[in-house]
């Protein structure tokens, strides 16, 4: 086996599935909150790399792009729960489904008269656009490792913020005991406007971190949406550790398994969700709801 070879795949399964991390927190958080399905949360991270192509082609500068993502998103996901999630929380699942899935057409079709249906491409920075020796032997994207810390620094910020903010112990515990927030006397409409604020605005920053690294197309979102759902329940709904320790289990796993055992590679995370489910069903992670 070549070292450099494994060496570069080990980086990208850590590259991928840090942006699965920044993808399935954000939908973690969601349904453990508020309850909600949101099969739309692909769609969100598609929006996000079309912004990145959109800003990038007007301003040539991908970093203008990445704050406009995230804070674009924040704003979009206040005004989504506000305006249309807000009257669902005490409908059935179903009729919470069909409000995703109607998000879903409305987006494509948004985003098909405004830009096409055209595959697109965004340019890595100039500033990144070269690759950091890691060894004697092997030299990775400078991209890709900015990627890497991005990553690493927003999901530091989220334990933070988690941990040592009052919003962020009322987060974890509407979490943990969704049943408890309103007689613990917390302001429910304010979590659950916050968490759908980031959890739009960390969908919208990978989507727009991604867009240099493939193709911006219609229906991008679709594969991540799924192989996020599949972080969730390995990792435990509602826990953002599950998230990210699932994220990078299942980055991993992907991408190995697609360099060394292409055949089968399709399956492997799915029978690693599988086997998780029969070893702890609630995921690896998942908060006590005793």
């Amino acid at each position: 086996m070549d070292l450099s070879g494994l060496l570069a795949q080990l980086l990208n399964g850590l590259q991928y599935g840090l942006l699965l991390f920044l993808i399935s927190s954000g939908l973690t958080l969601i349904f453990g909150v508020m309850g909600v399905i949101n099969l739309a949360h692909g769609s969100l991270f598609m929006i996000g790399a079309y912004a990145a192509f959109v800003i990038t082609g007007w301003t040539g500068a991908l970093w203008l792009a990445l704050p406009a993502a995230l804070a674009g998103g924040a704003l979009f996901g206040a005004l989504l729960e506000r305006g249309l999630f807000r009257h669902f929380y005490r409908r059935e699942h179903l009729d919470q489904v069909l409000l995703t899935f109607a998000l879903i057409l409305l987006f494509e079709e948004a985003r098909s008269a405004l830009l096409g249906n055209d595959f697109h491409s965004v340019q890595v920075p100039a500033l990144l656009d070269f690759s950091v020796p890691v060894t004697p032997d092997f030299a990775y994207s400078a991209y890709r490792l900015a990627v890497l810390g991005i990553c690493v620094l927003v999901a530091l910020l989220m334990f933070l913020g988690l941990e040592r903010t009052r919003l962020g112990s009322a987060v974890r515990a509407a979490a943990e005991k969704p049943e408890m927030v309103e007689l613990l006397g917390l302001d429910a409409r304010r979590i659950h406007m916050a968490v759908f604020a980031l959890g739009t605005a960390l969908a919208m920053l990978a989507g727009a971190l991604a867009a240099p690294l493939q193709s911006v197309y219609p229906n991008m979102g679709d594969g991540f949406l799924i192989i996020s759902f599949v972080v969730v329940v390995v990792g435990g709904v509602g826990s953002v550790a599950g998230a990210f320790w699932g994220a990078l289990l299942i980055g991993l796993v992907d991408t190995l398994g697609k360099a060394y055992l292409p055949e089968v590679a399709g399956l492997a995370v799915y029978v690693l969700m599988a086997g998780v489910l029969l070893w702890r069903p609630a995921g690896l992670f998942a908060p006590a709801r005793g």
